[in-house]
């Protein structure tokens, strides 16, 4: 893999801790962006397709140098990382990931 790596992250939580939850991953995804390799992340509710009734749905995208960045981030970080929102809201939450390398882009500036 070559070119910036972004790291995907899907989030389902339940809407009756969402206030606690986002307070919770805004500084979370400060700690990662200081991280080495980090280069920034965007946090996105997602609209399309719809929530489950009682659920929200957030996407965390962050912004790598390269693959060896994730890899190492995934070895010395990943891990504990993860824990603290399991241990605070185990549960009441699903993360699914992913990994992009970045290929291309167009700009849509007319």
């Amino acid at each position: 893999m070559s070119g910036n790596v972004v790291y995907e992250v899907n989030l389902d939580v339940e809407a009756a801790i969402i206030e606690d939850y986002r307070a919770w991953l805004d500084a979370h995804v400060g700690d990662v962006c200081r991280l080495p390799g980090f280069i920034d992340a965007d946090l996105y509710e997602v609209i399309d397709p719809a929530s489950e009734p009682g659920r929200v749905a957030l996407c965390v995208q962050y912004r790598m140098r390269d693959a060896a960045a994730f890899q190492s981030y995934l070895a010395e970080h990943a891990p504990r990382m993860r824990e603290e929102g399991e241990k605070r809201f185990g549960g009441r939450y699903a993360a699914r990931r992913r990994v992009l390398v970045h290929l291309a882009r167009e700009d849509c500036d007319r």
